[in-house]
């Protein structure tokens, strides 16, 4: 569908070596996503998203207390788990905020040390460091509490288990099976291209945008990298503000949004309100190297995107000039397109994922930009007015 080959997206990942910093991390090991039935939502994100269900770990592997299903699709690796007890942290997650991201969890060298590291800093434990194995490997885990309900677990990998191996369809962790999913075989011959996860996006209540981002800083070593204002993203009625954070060696970034005052309410506080009032996972963005490929394959397969005003390409090939795909092609899919003085960028962001107006997912296309489509942050925020008038809380 492009008019020249896509240039491939550069690794994201290091080979994993000998390194002396605690908090070095050298991949998004996983983020696990709490849902209400794990079984129907791995079935829904295979078809809808193009993930491959790879290993699980429920009742007929001896799992008591929870379901959990492993989606893969290029680097991301997804955990798709519900709680099996009424005591389950899960099962309180979903009652107090519906299905939504609980951990995102880093690959580190020794997890134990980066969680002494991160307690040292100034980190409230999650759960302390402890090691499952067998003969052939074996996996550390400890996480963090940052924004809310959230989390971070440090995850550090031997034998079997190593993240290479990992990469290669080797087990998450002990107790896990693979599997081969119905939809697999289609997910293989139709693509939809999801290379990793690009960054994701965290909404805190007012006046707790500057606290999170210092905790990041601080706990985690972070460093700013991009400041949005209310200037910056605002229409007639609403505004937020933005602070991007960065890992040391930019792995993954994390955009912490928090409302800002307008004439009604704003797309963060509509969260926080559906959200029980607390912080959370705003959505996740996944880098394809070719959107429109991706965001053709997504649409065949239903996901519903956002619709932007017609006025938005009147005006946007002036602003971003020539790019490698085709112009017409980009309106029909509905695709956003921003520029800066590194190169340009190609967005679409999807409907919430489930009835509450909460999660949702970006599908990104980096041609040098490294920026998150500042150009476009008015007209996104038209549409999504838009749509919380639909629903009736705007």
């Amino acid at each position: 569908m492009t008019t020249e080959t896509p240039k491939p997206v550069q690794e994201t990942t290091v080979e994993v070596c000998s390194n002396t910093d605690p908090l070095h991390l050298i991949d998004v090991d996983h983020v696990r996503i709490y849902v209400g039935n794990a079984k129907q939502a791995a079935f829904f994100y295979a078809y809808a998203f193009g993930f491959q269900v790879t290993q699980f770990d429920d009742l007929t592997t001896g799992k008591r207390d929870e379901a959990s299903y492993l989606l893969t699709q290029g680097n991301i690796r997804i955990l798709i788990t519900t709680g099996l007890t009424k005591n389950h942290p899960a099962q309180r997650h979903i009652n107090l905020f519906g299905d939504g991201v609980k951990d995102i969890a880093f690959t580190v060298f020794d997890a134990e040390k980066a969680y002494n590291r991160a307690i040292d800093n100034g980190a409230e434990s999650a759960y302390e460091p402890f090691t499952v194995g067998d003969d052939n490997g074996k996996v550390t885990r400890a996480g963090i509490k940052t924004y809310g309900e959230v989390i971070h677990s440090f995850v550090s990998r031997t034998g079997t288990f190593s993240l290479p191996e990992l990469k290669q369809g080797g087990r998450i962790f002990p107790g896990f099976e693979t599997m081969e999913h119905p939809l697999n075989q289609f997910n293989k011959d139709n693509p939809c291209g999801l290379k990793f996860l690009d960054h994701c996006v965290g909404n805190v209540e007012l006046d707790g945008m500057d606290k999170t981002v210092n905790w990041y800083e601080k706990v985690l070593e972070f460093s700013m990298f991009k400041h949005f204002d209310d200037a910056d993203i605002s229409t007639e009625y609403s505004a937020l503000m933005s602070k991007v954070m960065s890992s040391g060696g930019g792995l993954i970034k994390f955009p912490i949004n928090e409302p800002a005052e307008g004439k009604r309410k704003s797309q963060i506080q509509e969260y926080l309100d559906w959200h029980n009032d607390t912080p959370g996972v705003q959505h996740l963005a996944f880098r394809t190297d070719d959107a429109l490929e991706s965001i053709a394959e997504l649409r065949k397969r239903g996901v519903s995107f956002l619709r932007l005003p017609d006025t938005y390409y009147e005006l946007l090939w002036d602003r971003i000039g020539d790019i490698e795909e085709e112009k017409k092609l980009v309106q029909e899919l509905g695709i956003l397109v921003d520029c800066d003085d590194q190169g340009y960028l190609l967005q679409l962001f999807t409907h919430p994922v489930q009835d509450r107006p909460t999660l949702f997912f970006e599908i990104i296309c980096r041609r040098g930009s490294q920026s998150f489509g500042k150009g476009n942050f008015k007209a996104l925020f038209e549409a999504l007015e838009l749509e919380q008038d639909r629903r009736g809380n705007l």
